[in-house]
């Protein structure tokens, strides 16, 4: 029973009494039932007052409390004059203002937040309260070469590649570099909030490859610069006094002639290849910026080809040139692409040893190269360190093959990688941009 219908029933008890006892003096005292009948107009008078008065605030009070639950913040009431009434009134309305005023804000605040999080560089992925991926930016779809839709609602070990155990294997608040290419490197960073009084993760991956390789080629740029000057400043000197050498050769006997000329040549010639391998690494510090015109790279693959042409067939080692019959005219350096070229083909070549095959192909639309070789597959481990300045799986290698490739890929805007893919051929990828 509502509170409306216990002060209705009351009141008609009440009256009821009343009129009652003024029945049962009518007759016997006319002056007494007048009074009576007086007293009841007045009480009926007041309990409508009081009706009224305790009726209005129980219908603001469920009028505001239906606003509240439907999250509407915009009704108010208008001071009636009574009171109590234009207090409860004012209440309400200083509650129902702060309301509107926090949600305003909060929802500004969300707005705002969900703009930085799309327009940030970062990769930013949040989870849902079981784990699974509720959202990603911009950035986070770029990384991992997935639309947004491939990804949402999967956790995260099932993210394709090695992104799905890095990313499941993080620790929260402990930030962690990430390389998980032999060129990619990022910064992961794993951190909860609080979202309706539950916890929710969310990650953010930020890529510093650019940074890294810039820091790398500073740190042993100095150290090449300085290994240069040292050792060519002592070859030049060495070699010179060698060289004076010979002049004593006659003076010694005819028999011992040709050994102290041999060992004379030996040590020099040593010395040549000391300085030229110094000058190797010297060249991938110095190396310019490209020179860009319109080359056609059809005509730089097939005298690739030509050039190993020798060395392949010792080898028994078939190559496939896959092109489209028109020419596939770029902007770029053509020395320097022919030399990053060049040095991916004879990578596939040492790869595959003996008895194997080469595929050269290029794509137009976008203008794209892969050169693809069925040679011993590149295990996850080794695809960590691809491209790590002087990193080399040869026993003689220098390890510059790769780094002078990626310079120079880089320094022209093209983005490459080097997998070995599901039909066990491993491929190295160059997207070339735009063509002319």
């Amino acid at each position: 029973m509502t509170l409306r219908t216990k002060f209705i029933l009351f009141v008609v008890i009440i009256h009821a009494v009343l009129i009652a006892l003024a029945a049962q003096v009518r007759t016997t005292n006319p002056v007494l039932f007048l009074g009576a009948e007086a007293l009841l107009l007045v009480s009926i008078y007041l309990t409508v007052q009081l009706y009224t008065g305790f009726v209005r605030p129980f219908q603001l009070i469920a009028a505001g409390t239906a606003a509240i639950q439907a999250k509407d913040f915009t009704m108010k009431f208008v001071p009636v004059g009574q009171r109590e009434m234009d207090q409860l009134i004012e209440v309400y309305n200083q509650m129902i203002d702060a309301l509107r005023a926090e949600r305003v804000s909060q929802h500004e605040k969300s707005f705002l937040l969900e703009r930085l999080i799309e327009a940030s560089p970062a990769a930013i992925m949040l989870l849902d309260f079981e784990g699974r991926i509720e959202s990603l930016n911009a950035a986070a779809e770029r990384f991992l070469d997935l639309p947004a839709a491939a990804v949402l609602g999967q956790p995260l070990a099932a993210l394709p590649g090695p992104w799905g155990p890095a990313l499941v294997a993080l620790t929260e608040n402990q930030p962690q570099a990430l390389r998980l290419s032999g060129l990619k490197t990022y910064r992961a960073h794993a951190a909860h909030f609080i979202d309706r009084g539950f916890t929710r993760r969310f990650i953010v991956l930020e890529e510093f490859t650019q940074e890294l390789i810039k820091q790398e080629k500073e740190a042993y740029g100095k150290l090449i610069r300085m290994m240069s000057h040292e050792i060519n400043n002592s070859i030049g000197a060495i070699n010179s006094i060698l060289n004076s050498f010979h002049h004593y050769a006659p003076q010694l006997a005819a028999a011992d002639q040709p050994d102290f000329t041999e060992a004379l040549d030996v040590s020099i010639a040593r010395n040549t290849q000391l300085a030229n391998f110094i000058a190797n690494f010297a060249h991938l510090v110095r190396l310019p910026p490209p020179v860009l015109a319109a080359t056609d790279l059809h005509v730089l693959l097939r005298g690739i080809c030509r050039l190993l042409q020798p060395q392949s067939e010792e080898r028994a080692i078939r190559w496939h040139m896959e092109f489209p019959t028109t020419p596939l005219v770029l902007r770029l350096d053509a020395q320097q692409m022919e030399q990053a070229l060049l040095n991916i083909a004879k990578n596939a070549l040492e790869a595959i040893g003996r008895n194997g095959n080469i595929w050269v192909r290029t794509v137009a639309h976008p203008p794209t190269v892969i050169i693809e070789n069925d040679g011993p597959a590149i295990t996850p481990e080794l695809s960590q360190r691809l491209f790590t300045p002087f990193f080399s799986t040869k026993r003689d290698g220098q390890g510059i093959g790769l780094t002078l490739i990626r310079d120079i890929l880089l320094a022209h805007g093209f983005q490459f990688h080097l997998e070995t893919g599901a039909a066990k051929r491993t491929a190295f990828t160059i997207n070339l941009g735009e063509q002319v």
